[in-house]
């Protein structure tokens, strides 16, 4: 089956046909790093780590450009507010963002380019626009002149004369049209600035994804990404300035993706209303796993509410698939028991055969995250009823369809970037023991007759989703299914 993906250009579901045969090149715009991350930032990061990591599971090699804003309005004000270098500002944010994405198990992009290592490349950019009469100069500004290019409003779904001047675009007096948006802007006093044919100055917001995509990834690279606020003005404006500075022929990137918003009580999180979270927040609270997990369980292009119980409810979810993987180990280290020649299969093999084929199905269908973990827990119940039935031998044949159900749990758990193992990959081996005392205090608590001990040992643990049996062989613990 061929991978599928929603292309926001074309509004529709289309097969994913790759500029180079096994190869992906994927661009996706980064953050303005003047502050802490932000929980809505680490969602659209997760989201395309998760597409990237796919891809590179259905076997492409995949060439992943994310970009840094590290000069920008909000850099210069915020170091003049603090009274430091502006330069410090990104220094210190995307150390910071490293470490948090990092800790979020966030694959490193292939390339991290910043705007301002590429400055000559904008200004080129630029100046083929002005020289195309599709960008003018005015004061030392450069604005591309919106109504000169047909097809603005293709990606957003907006019509020009539809749009209102002053909502979400940019209106000054020296400007020919409301709609025009700045190339490049004229040095401030004060303010960084680098040398241009127009005068000192500085790249605007949106020629500098188009001015890189193209210097790393070329013209008609496969995926451009982002989050839906980004869709206007900053991806069509984007769209539209690289088309405009390309062949009438050529294609900028073939398919357009966006994941949906964070919201807060289903309002959109942001910082302009104050209702956002820092990652640093809530790493304090949660363990980075539950956090990932949070992150990966919605699809990506829904909205996801974010709240302490969503949360609560992440931790829950992964902790008995971790527990799940955990409890299969610790079946795996049983000793194998002989059976009689001609003995039935273990009935988890029937479940293994389609197993790696429904995961598939569901991420080759726009990367269905919620569709791929149902495969995960379905696959953890099925092991824990064949662990958990009475009649349950650990022959070496049903050793091996478990160890098999536990190595197809942690490579798809892999491809969604949710670790876990994660004490470094080293197995969890504290639980087990904890276990192991809890059925050592209950059989205490019965033999000197202490039943009601015993029940509150045994219910609490059912409680949290934990099973004590009682066998001839002695008591034995599982998940529940």
């Amino acid at each position: 089956m061929t991978v599928h993906l929603y292309n926001t250009l074309t509004r529709r579901v289309e097969p994913l046909v790759t500029r180079d045969e096994q190869r992906v090149a994927m661009y996706v715009c980064g953050v303005t790093p003047y502050d802490y991350p932000h929980i809505g930032n680490a969602r659209a990061v997760v989201a395309f780590d998760i597409i990237r990591r796919y891809l590179e599971y259905r076997g492409f090699d995949v060439i992943y450009v994310q970009n840094f804003t590290d000069i920008d309005d909000k850099i210069i004000n915020r170091a003049r507010e603090q009274g430091v270098p502006w330069q410090s500002l990104p220094e210190r944010f995307m150390q910071i963002y490293f470490e948090e994405m990092d800790a979020l198990n966030v694959k490193r992009a292939t390339i991290y380019p910043k705007a301002t290592e590429n400055i000559p490349e904008i200004i080129n950019l630029v100046a083929s626009l002005v020289e195309r009469g599709l960008a003018y100069a005015v004061d030392g500004d450069v604005y591309f002149e919106v109504r000169k290019f047909p097809r603005y409003g293709a990606l957003s779904s907006r019509k020009i004369d539809e749009l209102e001047s002053g909502a979400r675009v940019e209106v000054n007096e020296i400007k020919r049209d409301p709609l025009d948006f700045a190339l490049w802007k004229a040095a401030k006093p004060g303010e960084p600035s680098w040398p241009s044919p127009w005068g000192p100055g500085r790249p605007g917001w949106h020629i500098e994804c188009s001015a890189m995509s193209l210097k790393y990834l070329g013209a008609d690279f496969d995926i451009h990404g982002g989050g839906q606020d980004l869709i206007f003005p900053h991806h069509e404006n984007e769209l539209a300035q690289s088309l405009g500075a390309l062949d009438a022929t050529a294609t900028f990137a073939r398919y357009w993706m966006h994941n949906g918003f964070v919201t807060i009580n289903k309002e959109k999180m942001s910082k302009s209303l104050g209702n956002f979270f820092s990652v640093r927040e809530v790493l304090e609270r949660y363990a980075p796993e539950v956090v990932r997990y949070f992150l990966s369980a919605a699809h990506y292009r829904s909205p996801l509410d974010f709240s302490d119980q969503g949360l609560d409810q992440a931790k829950a979810s992964y902790e008995r698939l971790r527990l799940g993987v955990l409890n299969m180990a610790r079946v795996l280290g049983s000793p194998a028991h002989d059976v009689a020649p001609g003995a039935s299969l273990s009935p988890l093999h029937a479940r293994l055969a389609t197993v790696e084929a429904d995961f598939r199905v569901a991420m080759d269908d726009d990367f269905n995250t919620p569709r791929a973990i149902a495969v995960l827990f379905d696959l953890v119940s099925e092991v824990n009823r064949h662990i958990g039935d009475p009649g349950f031998v650990p022959t070496a044949d049903a050793l091996h369809a478990i160890a098999d159900a536990r190595a197809y749990i942690l490579r798809f758990t892999e491809v969604l970037g949710i670790n876990l193992l994660p004490t470094a990959g080293a197995e969890d081996t504290l639980a087990p023991q904890l276990m192991e005392l809890f059925i050592e205090l209950r059989a205490l608590a019965r033999k000197e007759k202490n039943f009601a001990l015993a029940d509150i040992i045994r219910t609490r643990l059912h409680e949290i989703g934990v099973v004590l049996e009682d066998t001839p062989q002695g008591t034995i613990w599982r998940l529940k299914s």
